[in-house]
């Protein structure tokens, strides 16, 4: 969550955002008062004492005076600073240096353009929080939680998350070369992306059969809740009877925008979401909710790419909004609220620190727990199939993890194979043979790159056919048979 306006928009276009969560809120002004200078920082009970300054003055010193080198001042100072935020240990923390801070405000007044993916740093690694759907990383097979290692073959070993991210983003049309680790794997696979221009528009609507309206909201922007409230009196203007959210993939946004989404289902004074300081006190956002709620029951698509605001939007139904039901798979788990200090630093650099704690309605704290579906449902196995790798050619009797994926793939055509281990059974290539007979290709029961790329398109289509959502074929039963009891 980040406080400035021209900030958070910026995020949330970048092609890779540089934080977890994008999020605005609005609290009590009280609670918003930061300091300001050298004086505001004397007056903190918490400011360095003359001995601890002292202290830090004298390691600069020694390292100045004594080191076998000449020292770059300002890499010793930018380091210093980055050593304190690494001992936070908080992935949401970040410092920008001078470069790197004028890198991104360039970046994000001047094109929108990479891959469409958001990363945190967990545990010194680079992940994917969420792999923004409709944009270059989620058709190149990108998932929440896969651990970037490494981009157009230069690891990312030690590198801090802006400057992860600069590698990562690109103009539209170049290449990506990605080393992902995926789940329990212990070999990075290679991931092609190319980087391309990420849409703005958020909200996608559509009418489902059964007078059930669906809205997909890809990321809460400025525009996001106008947006929603424009799709959503056309839905309702045809006769709607039930609605679903698809809120899966989605990394977050703004805040405000989302209380705007979220207030017609919530009675008026009643909680949306809850802000606590470092004290414990806490300040509720209520509905201002001006008429009576929406009426008609609401089911709401979540994954584990459903961070920060996507999870404000999925606590919030779930505890505030009777006649709802989250449905799909636990959220990611984000509950904290960034703020960034660039006109403090005073250089052109950018610190943002995490400084509070969001909560649920009941003032749940969801933060690296995330939030349970009411109906948990998971999607076919095939929809997490990593792409190939491409190394070698995939035969009989190999193992791995281009085996696995292919077995799920087969699987997922209705090719059955005998096993999902990652072991090239005979199965395996009975299967791969047929599939080879559909594609009109070389029935050698092995599988050359001419291969992976069939079933690899072959599968895109079938993740894309709706019949094949299960989550979504789960969000359309529960709301027929709401309706069907009214």
């Amino acid at each position: 969550m980040v406080f400035r306006g021209r900030t958070v928009l910026a995020f949330v276009l970048l092609a890779v955002f540089a934080t977890a969560v994008l999020t605005l809120t609005l609290v009590d002004p009280a609670m918003l008062a930061r300091p300001s200078g050298n004086a505001a920082g004397a007056a903190s009970s918490g400011s360095l004492s003359a001995k601890e300054l002292a202290k830090l003055s004298t390691a600069y010193e020694l390292i100045r005076t004594k080191y076998y080198t000449q020292i770059d001042k300002d890499k010793v100072l930018d380091g210093a600073i980055n050593g304190m935020i690494g001992a936070l240990d908080d992935p949401f923390s970040l410092y920008m240096d001078a470069k790197e801070a004028k890198q991104f405000d360039q970046s994000v007044t001047s094109s929108f353009e990479g891959i469409g993916a958001e990363v945190a740093q967990e545990d010194g690694n680079i992940t994917i929080v969420s792999a923004i759907k409709g944009t270059p990383s989620e058709k190149a097979g990108l998932h929440a939680g896969d651990i970037i290692v490494s981009v157009n073959e230069e690891k990312l070993d030690g590198l801090t998350l802006t400057q992860a991210v600069a590698k990562i983003r690109g103009p539209k049309g170049t290449q990506a070369k990605l080393g992902i680790l995926r789940g329990g794997a212990t070999e990075p696979i290679e991931i092609i992306v190319v980087r391309d221009e990420i849409p703005v528009e958020t909200v996608y609507a559509e009418m489902l059969d059964g007078q059930i309206g669906k809205l997909e909201i890809r990321q809460f922007s400025y525009s996001t809740a106008d947006r929603v409230k424009e799709e959503l009196g056309k839905l309702e203007a045809q006769g709607m009877k039930g609605l679903i959210l698809d809120v899966r993939n989605d990394p977050g946004g703004i805040l405000p925008v989302v209380v705007d989404i979220i207030q017609p289902f919530v009675a008026k004074g009643k909680p949306i979401v809850q802000i606590e300081d470092r004290q414990g006190n806490r300040k509720a956002t209520l509905s201002e909710n001006p008429g009576d709620t929406k009426k008609y029951p609401v089911a709401v698509l979540i994954n584990g790419g459903s961070a920060s605001a996507s999870e404000i939007l999925a606590g919030a139904f779930q505890e505030a909004v009777p006649g709802s039901k989250l449905i799909g798979e636990k959220t990611y788990g984000k509950g904290t609220v960034q703020t960034t200090f660039a006109e403090e630093m005073g250089d052109g650099s950018n610190l943002k620190i995490t400084i509070y704690k969001w909560l649920t309605p009941n003032g749940n704290w969801i933060h690296q727990k995330g939030i349970e579906p009411d109906l948990k449902v998971e999607l076919p196995a095939y929809f997490k199939a990593a792409p190939f790798s491409r190394k070698a050619t995939l035969k009989a009797d190999m193992t791995g993890d281009d085996v696995r994926s292919l077995q799920l793939m087969l699987n997922g055509l209705g090719l059955p194979t005998d096993r999902t281990d990652g072991y090239f059974s005979e199965k395996t290539a009975t299967a791969v043979k047929a599939f080879q007979r559909l594609q009109e290709l070389p029935m050698t029961g092995e599988v050359d790159t001419a291969t992976m790329d069939k079933l690899e398109k072959a599968i895109v289509a079938q993740i894309r056919e709706p019949k094949n959502d299960t989550q979504l074929k789960a969000a359309v039963s529960y709301l027929q048979e709401t309706i069907a009891k009214k």
